[in-house]
């Protein structure tokens, strides 16, 4: 029995904070209580709303799949209590607060498990529930909240009480469920839901090579490389200190292997990173603590591009890193970066320190259950000391209408970047084409490595539409919207694009949307985290994206990333001769792992640091204080002051072409500009002094982010 006079000298002795929490976690290592008390009554039941994917609709609908059809590794996330979801969310928030006791005090898997998982009572009930259906219980996560599970059709709509329809999207077949699923009523207490039903997964932040840019005739593409990087970044003289992330891992998160680790090997040498000796990469399919192994090697899917260049950008910012790939195969209805990431959290030793996420699914579309298990996943992240780095998306601040032409749906964001647990890295191009000025930031030649820039690069939003109001100036035109305006002339309709850096603020992180993919009816978004105070952040109580920003263009602008991936067959190119003919592109599938490495490079000097945003914003708000920071204005260029850790950028927008009536100004003609308004023009959204929707808090000197005594 528990010495409880010796536990009560204990309590009486730490901070009340600490106390309270002790004796929480006390209380649960006795036992978690059961909450399943009532008889399972098939009759009685709930419906699990809003879990019904927007593009599972009857114009799409093929009819239902055989009884037969195999659905493999369904997750069913478990539901805790209210109590421990507060302490968790406490926890969370107190880990990187330095004025906690529990500051820095990351949290093993197993007191993690202990404390706040499920009641094994309750496990064995919602298992044996799935079993009497007819479903086989694979395995139960180390962390005690979701249940890995396997069927058919015919049981899914037995238990269930819905159907899984095929359907054909923009010319590709899904699966999905046709209605929102239903569990009986004694399971509600400990049951959010079944993650997916679908195979809508989340899409590369990856964009190829712009078919047009603005540039005038006779321009020339300047082509950014791991020594460019290293240059406009400052992260050269961390690299003759010594300072390249030698004992860091960097795990990638993906559903694909590389196509060929020679090309790892080729970009390191070409690019000078070859020196850097203690630099290595592997590739890991975490399989969970216990039962069916549920991560399948992938091999290399259409997605090794983005498994590629998410590797080699990650070493160019930490070149003595080890970077992991840590992939699974897509399941019938689970995304494989997100089994990834469950195992990976789920190894009971051996957990990186950074992590970096470079898909995209708006937050709209994901789900109810979708976007709680993706909260409580990020969050076990944070809680373990894991710096998570999500690319803030690529389709500006209209992530519903990813791949289309125009925005129809709205202001929305990435999903898998909207959480308070991880930082969102956004996009930005560079400035200099619309200033007039590349010759002053770049040299006519190359270095023997093929870096070109001369020192930091002015930088603006990254925008490849037509809506943008710098792109529409440039073309001789005042405004983008109306019968005359930019976008509904004959040259701007050749810049019709929703291409973009992400930003935004979150909207449909819980509640159901009443309008399919537009935040809307019970939408609500994530509540805005302490952390987030400072100048420009509006006071609109959720969490806003981006944090931070990196590079990302994709050639708009004749600026692009080069690297080297030779899968012909999914958009590669040989890798030989000079590198200006190997695969370019831009995306903040670029940004995300570049800030993941830097962030290598502060835990080399000062620590693992769990969810690092709370210092970003407090170094941001020591530098741009009430008012901002002229010195540290993006567009002084190479003028901007020597001890700058943030570069602010607050020239130009992200807003893009749209059509309708969902945040759209339109007043006459075709195309019409992402607002705010409806009403009038205001632009969604504008690179302004301190934080904004554009850039977040801007760009990064990378030496002195480093050197900083905020760590």
């Amino acid at each position: 029995m528990r010495n409880w006079k010796t536990f009560l000298l204990l309590l009486s002795s730490v901070p009340l904070a600490t106390a309270s929490m002790l004796f929480a976690a006390t209380a649960a290592n006795g036992s978690i209580q059961p909450r399943v008390i009532a008889a399972i009554d098939e009759s009685s039941r709930v419906t699990l709303a809003g879990n019904i994917h927007p593009a599972a609709t009857p114009a799409h609908d093929m009819g239902e799949v055989p009884d037969s059809q195999p659905l493999e590794h369904m997750q069913l996330l478990l539901k805790r209590s209210e109590a421990q979801e507060k302490e968790l969310n406490e926890y969370a928030e107190s880990v990187t607060d330095k004025r906690s006791p529990h500051y820095h005090q990351w949290m093993t898997l197993e007191d993690y498990a202990l404390h706040y998982g499920v009641a094994d009572e309750d496990i064995e009930k919602v298992s044996g529930w799935l079993e009497l259906h007819g479903f086989k219980v694979n395995s139960v996560a180390a962390n005690r909240t979701t249940i890995d599970f396997s069927g058919t059709e015919a049981s899914i709509r037995e238990a269930f009480r819905c159907e899984i329809h095929s359907y054909k999207v923009k010319g590709v077949m899904h699966i999905a469920n046709a209605s929102d699923p239903s569990i009986p009523a004694a399971l509600e207490p400990v049951v959010t839901g079944v993650v997916s039903m679908h195979d809508f997964f989340p899409q590369p932040a990856s964009v190829p090579k712009a078919a047009f840019t603005f540039g005038p005739a006779g321009s020339t593409t300047e082509a950014v490389t791991p020594g460019d990087l290293a240059e406009i970044y400052n992260l050269n003289p961390l690299f003759s200190e010594g300072i390249t992330g030698t004992g860091q891992v960097i795990a990638i998160l993906q559903d694909s292997d590389v196509f060929s680790t020679k090309d790892i090997s080729t970009f390191r040498s070409t690019f000078g990173l070859s020196k850097f000796t203690s630099g290595s990469f592997t590739q890991v399919h975490p399989t969970p603590g216990s039962g069916t192994n549920n991560c399948i090697d992938p091999g290399a899917t259409g997605d090794d591009g983005e498994a590629t260049l998410d590797v080699e950008y990650a070493s160019a910012a930490a070149p003595n890193a080890t970077i992991e790939l840590v992939s699974c195969q897509n399941s019938s209805t689970s995304s494989g970066t997100m089994l990834a990431l469950q195992n990976l959290l789920d190894r009971t030793s051996t957990r990186p320190a950074i992590a970096s996420l470079s898909f995209q699914i708006c937050e709209a579309n994901i789900g109810a259950a979708g976007n709680a298990a993706i909260s409580s996943l990020f969050r076990q992240a944070a809680i373990e000391g894991v710096s998570l780095f999500v690319a803030a998306g690529d389709a500006a601040g209209v992530t519903c209408d990813l791949g289309s032409s125009a925005a129809t749906h709205g202001i929305a964001v990435n999903g898998l970047a909207s959480t308070p647990f991880n930082v969102a890295v956004g996009g930005t191009d560079f400035g200099d084409l619309f200033a007039n000025d590349v010759s002053t930031f770049w040299n006519t030649t190359n270095s023997s490595t093929f870096e070109s820039a001369k020192s930091y690069v002015p930088e603006i939003p990254w925008n490849d539409s037509c809506a943008g109001q710098l792109f529409t100036t440039f073309a001789g035109f005042s405004v983008p919207f109306g019968s005359s305006g930019f976008c509904n002339s004959s040259t701007g309709e050749g810049f019709l694009s929703i291409t973009g850096g992400g930003g935004g603020p979150s909207g449909c992180a819980t509640g159901t949307a009443s309008t399919p993919g537009v935040v809307s009816g019970t939408c609500k978004g994530y509540a805005k985290p302490s952390w987030q105070s400072l100048l420009g952040v509006p006071s609109d109580g959720v969490r806003d994206l981006p944090d931070v920003s990196l590079f990302a263009g994709n050639g708009f602008s004749s600026h692009l990333y080069i690297f080297c991936f030779s899968d012909t067959a999914h958009g590669g190119t040989p890798c030989v001769g000079n590198p200006s003919g190997w695969t370019g592109e831009g995306g903040t599938s670029f940004s995300s792992p570049i800030m993941a490495g830097i962030q290598a490079l502060v835990d080399e000097q000062h620590g693992r640091q769990g969810n690092p945003d709370s210092i970003y914003y407090k170094i941001a708000q020591s530098e741009y204080g009430a008012k901002g920071s002229s010195a540290c204005n993006s567009t002084l260029g190479n003028k901007v002051n020597a001890g700058c850790i943030f570069y602010d950028v607050t020239r130009g927008d992200m807003s893009v072409n749209c059509k309708g009536t969902h945040n759209c100004f339109d007043p006459s003609g075709t195309n019409g500009v992402v607002s705010v308004s409806d009403a009038s023009d205001q632009p969604a959204f504008k690179a302004v002094t301190g934080w904004d929707f554009a850039t977040g808090i801007g760009t990064v000197n990378a030496t002195n982010l480093v050197s900083s005594s905020d760590w």
